[in-house]
């Protein structure tokens, strides 16, 4: 719904001025190229249960480290393609990087919605070969199918709860420019001396899920001051956490570029 390109196009607007020279980071209609059905959400129409990322975390499970282990891998490759200057490659791993940042901060991702979906589908979600299979829910007869399915799309139901709050962060998002976005000296000498950003990012998943955004939604539906908190807070730490990363890929691929001088 044009969120991620929003998100995109801001940190790579804010990321220009901390790009290291020799450094050629991709533009910012380079990078959401790499998005919408070229980006981890076309996987899933095009391979349904097939290589498909989880951009999911639950901020109570400090062994939660799927999305994590993403993350890091994306910074190690887009450090690898800014330093051989493989532009395409480096469009990619920043589309991908900032989709998983996104998704793993977002509150809606921070719900238990894969234990919620196989309890309601009764099997696990391997089993949703095709576009069909997961929008229609199984069951052992007519009559459960039924439950299974309202369980699902009713107001408020598992799919459609989760559509609606997204839907509103992207209609919040979509006329603001964020011009408070930025990285402070003691940004970029954090995220440099952290190694990246995968260890500072428990502590973003853990600040936005303790503001309860989500839980508030499924109360309240959308609400005016619901609506000021992702514009005033959620959307800004999720802006910046993605400027971050990238930031420490460029200044990382000007380090490795001097030293190979």
């Amino acid at each position: 719904m044009g969120t991620h390109q929003k998100i995109d196009r801001v940190a790579r607007r804010r990321l220009q001025r901390y790009i290291p020279s020799g450094i050629h980071f991709p533009k910012a209609k380079e990078i959401v190229n790499f998005e919408g059905l070229n980006g981890p959400d076309g996987i899933k129409k095009k391979s349904p249960a097939r290589d498909e990322p989880w951009h999911y975390i639950d901020p109570t499970d400090p062994n939660d480290r799927q999305i994590l282990d993403l993350i890091q891998g994306h910074e190690n490759n887009l450090i690898a393609a800014l330093t051989e200057n493989n532009r395409e490659r480096a469009a990619f791993e920043a589309a991908w990087l900032a989709h998983a940042i996104t998704d793993g901060l977002t509150p809606a991702h921070h719900y238990p919605y894969e234990e919620k979906l196989e309890e309601l589908r009764g099997e696990d979600l391997t089993t949703r070969t095709s576009l069909a299979k997961k929008v229609i829910m199984p069951g052992k007869n007519m009559r459960e199918k039924l439950v299974n399915n309202w369980e699902y799309w009713k107001p408020n139901g598992l799919l459609t709860a989760h559509g609606f709050f997204e839907f509103g962060v992207a209609t919040i998002a979509a006329p603001r420019r964020f011009p408070d976005v930025m990285l402070t000296r003691h940004d970029r000498q954090k995220v440099r001396k952290s190694g990246g950003i995968v260890p500072l990012y428990p502590r973003s998943v853990s600040k936005i899920y303790k503001m309860g955004l989500y839980d508030e939604f499924l109360r309240t539906s959308w609400t005016t001051k619901l609506a000021r908190r992702v514009k005033n807070r959620l959307m800004p730490e999720i802006i910046h956490t993605v400027l971050l990363s990238w930031y420490y890929c460029a200044w990382r691929a000007g380090q490795d570029l001097r030293n190979q001088g």
